[in-house]
């Protein structure tokens, strides 16, 4: 098998993901071409990939380099990259922590045993909490944020504050705030998406839709609210200050989505036909969470804020 060393990526492959691309492209399946990517022997626009799913664009260069080309450039590449994900403690308390997740970590452990999940370090750092919570897989985790996401988190130390927040939970009084870039210019200054979500037939989707599409009915799907202000607007996007009544996975990139305006480095939920040039350059998700409030267990209030950390707050400079 001849590989070519260097891919400009065509129209006809924008949206795709990387290891689909290389699959089809180097004629190899999609396991080899995620090996040789989590190898360091892909390069993307001058850049290890930090993803194997990450979503191409026309024009992207691709290039596949030799094994010892490839672990130059990669520990190069990572010299030039921030530190290790460490989460910021933002407030430490008896009954809980409030903590900024970095884009990247993963709130708990899945099936795939991932390491440095968010809720094992705090473990790690608070070993009473490994008996918190309703699963060891999930300890002191009540809510969650997408590993691509950022922002402010909760995570219970005792098993009171785990059954307070739980139930502030459900009852829906938690108030949770996030700041997203979505492509495209919104028109309403402000507005509510109320579509249902459901399990896609592809496992890790979800599906936001009414319950009839095209003539077929469709599994109903859990209730889902989210709300929005616009905070400012760009040329081709808009800034989003967004509420979720309700936290269903993937909500507000779902419901964005099916609203016609998916949330910018979103690799998963995104319109095909829309340029992904700027994806390409954030290359992470914008959404964080910038603001959370709740009460502990004697009633307590607690609000705590987050502002946009430097890698979103310098990309919306570069916006018109």
């Amino acid at each position: 098998m001849t590989i070519p060393q260097r891919i400009i990526v065509s129209e006809d492959h924008t949206g795709w993901r990387l290891d689909v691309f290389l699959s089809e492209i180097l004629t190899v399946t999609r396991s080899q071409a995620q090996k040789m990517i989590g190898e360091g022997a892909v390069i993307m626009n001058g850049q290890v990939p930090f993803k194997t799913g990450i979503r191409i664009a026309t024009n992207d260069v691709v290039e596949i380099v030799e094994s010892v080309r490839a672990e130059k450039k990669a520990k190069h590449i990572a010299e030039d990259k921030s530190p290790a994900l460490v989460p910021e403690i933002v407030d430490e308390q008896p009954e809980f922590v409030v903590v900024n997740k970095p884009t990247g970590m993963l709130t708990h452990i899945t099936g795939k045993n991932e390491p440095n999940a968010l809720a094992e370090l705090m473990v790690n750092k608070y070993p009473e909490m490994a008996k918190v919570g309703e699963s060891p897989d999930r300890p002191g985790v009540v809510h969650r944020l997408d590993k691509e996401a950022s922002g402010l988190i909760v995570l219970a130390r005792t098993h009171d504050m785990f059954d307070c927040l739980k139930k502030q939970f459900k009852l829906r009084t938690v108030e949770k705030e996030y700041m997203v870039l979505v492509h495209g210019p919104v028109v309403k200054d402000v507005d509510e998406i109320n579509f249902p979500i459901s399990r896609s037939e592809n496992a890790e989707r979800m599906a936001a839709m009414p319950q009839t599409v095209r003539g077929e009915t469709q599994e109903e799907g859990r209730t889902a609210l989210t709300e929005f202000i616009v905070e400012k607007r760009f040329v081709n996007f808009t800034l989003l200050k967004v509420k979720i009544h309700t936290g269903r996975t993937h909500q507000i990139r779902v419901h964005m989505f099916a609203y016609n305006h998916s949330v910018v480095g979103d690799p998963m939920y995104f319109q095909k036909k829309r340029s992904h040039d700027a994806d390409s350059r954030l290359g992470r998700l914008f959404l964080h969470c910038s603001r959370l409030a709740f009460v502990d267990t004697k009633g307590v209030r607690h609000e705590y804020t987050s502002p946009l950390p430097e890698t979103l707050a310098s990309f919306l400079k570069t916006l018109k």
